[in-house]
């Protein structure tokens, strides 16, 4: 039988930071008893109102289960002292708590969050820390109110955390009007989860905003497949399929969508296509931007092309090739232009002599990549500063707009008279829209990259598009220098990529092939070559060797899947030890010591640097790190991104990073490695590619080692199926120029 019981929390017995469940024992005048539930942000000297009934427990004997909790304010001078005390607001400890009750009395929460100014009539309490006890207590008081709101629609306190953080305290009302906007504004709620809500509240299954929803969900989902756009009848059969309701039902949300300018149609090369709106806006940008940079006047350099190059050869002690050469005049006489090649193919070299011939004549000019890691590999390869292009870009939290944005734009582009990106094939249509927004016409812009790797994570395919296009001047690097040659890595990576198989095991070789019968055993290989074999042969250890080591798989399912391999070689790598603080949460483990990765873009993720103490914000899908630090009493996790950025996880962002001792080779794009290792087993067919193969090759530096079946590693090389992506850039980019031609 329920009934209520209103009590003080005197001790938290277990807490789980993920799904709030607790075990406390509180007290009701001189009762005393354990209970057992849910609860938020549990603080000792906090007063509840539990619903619930009495169990008896095995073990552990009569508890009180309460199904339903509701935090009170405390009514009297000891508990308001337990209260302040108990750490829930920053700023108060016990000390000052005592201060606070001794001079207000029972009015003090009232004081505290009505007249916060009264505060300042304690010693040692100035107005800042006033206003920060102020702030502290409606967070607090905020998020309580906020999950007892959204628990009526049977939302968990961990969503309710990231439903506050969101939208404050109109959460709940947001939540009631339209629970699917929630699909689009918090990351980790899709649209099951909304859809859930949703009919708890009673919207109606064939709800033409359900259904709209729909359509923009199944368009998301294609986006995060790569595709900017989907054939039309696909879609509407597909939503019509998934939602459970009519093709006309679907045809009519998706003609009020196309009339509010949220999704757009066109025909794209015959195709009846349906795409969401900011992918039509930034692929007719691109487009467009391309045009204009490609037909600007250029500053002139400092004498004719062949001195500039000899001067530039001279400098470096270096002879150019052919192909080279034509790269370098290529990027000269061009408002745009591409140099893609393979590894050992030069790209290197052609970027420091174009840097030299434009500061010989007086022009400055920004080196940028899609990551981190890729940017401290060309200042490292060229000598001179690389950014991020987000950083180039100077994206910021805009307050007014309430969102991520680049202060560098067409009102305030980037000063600079040349612009090179490395690892194109990494950046999506919507990233390119943003740089290109801000190079101003009459600058240079250079585009290196691979063409034949992975395409990037997110939505387009802009690298290929530019090419198969024809409209933009591109030069080919097919030559390997001798030294490159020299490395059975390089020479493998281009036999690969022509459909050759490549050779392993060679007598002073950098490619190695181990045979393993099955996958425990493959398993067993990987966790033996990165915790002893290979630290010996690069001479690392520690922290140091699993950077250098990097295990690399097409999947993250099944024993031989990122997930899998990451637990295996924790275990090996970074196992329990009682001076190594722990958290568990979704099913993983974070400990001080673990390489981790950032698995989605986070814009508003605040960082500060170890070195000069500045602070910024934003952490990418694909940022490699390690955990510094694991605050056990407050459940942060600190990790240290690039030796430098330290940014703290709180329990409702954990989720957003993973360990990284082994990640799939999509994520690898941009890094380079020391050494590579890479299970060779039967994987889907769609995963084990050519080109994948060639990616995972091209990222080592030092070392491959393929642990495994060789006749796969053959089937990879043979499996020359690209999956083609929905992308209508190379479409518009002939089309402009075909109409100015016309013109």
């Amino acid at each position: 039988m329920k009934e209520e019981k209103r009590a003080r929390l005197t001790e938290i017995i277990f807490h789980n930071e993920e799904n709030f469940y607790t075990i406390g024992v509180f007290e009701s005048g001189s009762e005393q008893f354990c209970a057992t539930g849910t609860i938020g942000f549990p603080g000792v000297g906090k007063e509840y109102t539990l619903t619930g009934e009495w169990t008896v427990h095995p073990k552990y004997g009569e508890q009180f289960a309460f199904t339903d909790c509701e935090e009170n304010e405390p009514a009297t001078e000891e508990g308001i002292k337990a209260f302040l005390s108990s750490g829930a607001i920053k700023g108060i400890g016990p000390a000052t708590a005592a201060l606070i009750v001794a001079r207000f009395g029972t009015d003090a929460l009232r004081i505290i969050q009505e007249e916060p100014g009264r505060l300042t009539q304690i010693s040692g309490i100035g107005p800042v820390k006033a206003s920060a006890i102020h702030e502290g207590y409606m967070e607090q008081r905020g998020y309580a109110n906020a999950v007892l709101a959204l628990s009526a629609f049977g939302i968990s306190p961990a969503t309710a955390l990231k439903l506050y953080r969101t939208y404050g305290s109109e959460a709940a009302d947001i939540v009631k009007e339209d629970p699917y906007k929630l699909v689009g504004d918090v990351w980790g709620i899709g649209f099951r989860k909304a859809d859930a809500i949703a009919a708890r509240i009673g919207i109606g299954h064939d709800s033409p905003r359900r259904i709209a929803c729909g359509i923009s969900f199944m368009l998301e989902q294609s986006a995060q497949n790569g595709n900017t756009y989907e054939e039309k009848t696909a879609l509407v059969e597909g939503t019509a399929q998934f939602l459970d309701v009519t093709r006309q039902q679907v045809q009519d949300s998706l003609f009020e969508l196309i009339m509010d300018a949220q999704v757009y149609t066109e025909n794209i090369d015959g195709v009846e296509a349906v795409m969401l709106y900011r992918y039509y806006r930034a692929e007719r940008r691109v487009a467009s931007r391309l045009f204009s940079l490609c037909t600007a006047p250029l500053a002139a350099v400092a004498a004719d092309y062949g001195t500039l190059i000899r001067a530039s050869e001279k400098e470096h002690g270096i002879e150019l090739s052919d192909q080279q050469k034509l790269a370098v005049i290529s990027s000269m006489k061009n408002g745009v232009s591409i140099i893609t090649g393979g590894p050992g193919t030069g790209k290197t070299t052609i970027i420091r002599t174009i840097l030299s011939i434009l500061e010989a004549s007086g022009v400055e000019t920004a080196l940028a990549a899609p990551t981190g890691r890729a940017a401290k590999r060309m200042e490292e390869a060229t000598g001179r500063p690389a950014s991020t292009i987000h950083r180039l870009l100077e994206y910021y939290y805009s307050e007014t707009a309430g969102e991520m944005r680049f202060a560098r734009t067409e009102e305030d582009p980037l000063d600079f008279g040349c612009v090179i990106i490395d690892e194109m094939s990494m950046v999506d249509v919507l990233l390119m829209d943003g740089l290109l927004c801000a190079v101003k016409p009459g600058t240079r812009l250079i585009l290196v990259g691979d063409a034949d790797q992975l395409p990037p994570v997110g939505a387009g395919s802009v690298l290929k598009d530019m090419l198969k296009s024809e409209r933009i001047s591109c030069v080919r690097l097919t030559d390997i220098f001798r030294q490159a040659a020299e490395s059975m890595i390089v020479v493998n990576a281009h036999l690969i990529n022509k459909g050759e198989y490549p050779s392993w095991n060679d007598k002073n070789t950098d490619f190695f092939m181990l045979e393993r019968p099955s996958d425990r055993s493959i398993s067993e290989t990987l966790q033996d070559l990165c915790a002893r074999r290979l630290p010996a042969f690069i001479g690392a250890q520690g922290s140091e060797a699993a950077a250098a080591i990097q295990v690399l798989t097409p999947t993250r399912k099944g024993l031989l899947g990122s997930v899998e391999l990451n637990r295996a070689l924790q275990a090996v790598l970074n196992p329990p030890d009682e001076d190594k603080p722990e958290r568990i949460a979704g099913g993983r483990i974070y400990r001080a010591g673990d390489k981790v990765m950032q698995n989605k873009n986070d814009y508003e993720l605040e960082w500060r640097s170890v070195k000069d103490f500045s602070t910024g914000r934003g952490v990418f899908n694909g940022d490699i790190g390690v955990i510094q630090s694991v605050d056990t009493d407050k459940g942060l996790v600190n990790v240290l991104y690039d030796g430098e950025r330290l940014v703290s996880y709180d329990p409702s962002i954990l989720e957003e990073i993973e360990t990284a001792f082994a990640m799939t080779v999509h994520k690898s794009q941009g890094s380079e490695f020391p050494v590579v290792v890479m299970p060779m087993t039967r994987f889907p067919a769609m995963l084990a590619s050519r080109n994948l193969l060639y990616t995972a090759v091209t990222r080592a530096k030092r070392a491959v080692v393929l642990v495994g079946d060789p006749r796969v590693c053959r089937a990879m090389v043979d499996n020359h199926s690209v999956q083609n992506r929905n992308s209508g850039l190379a479409f518009r980019i002939a089309g402009i120029w075909d109409f100015n031609d016309q013109g």
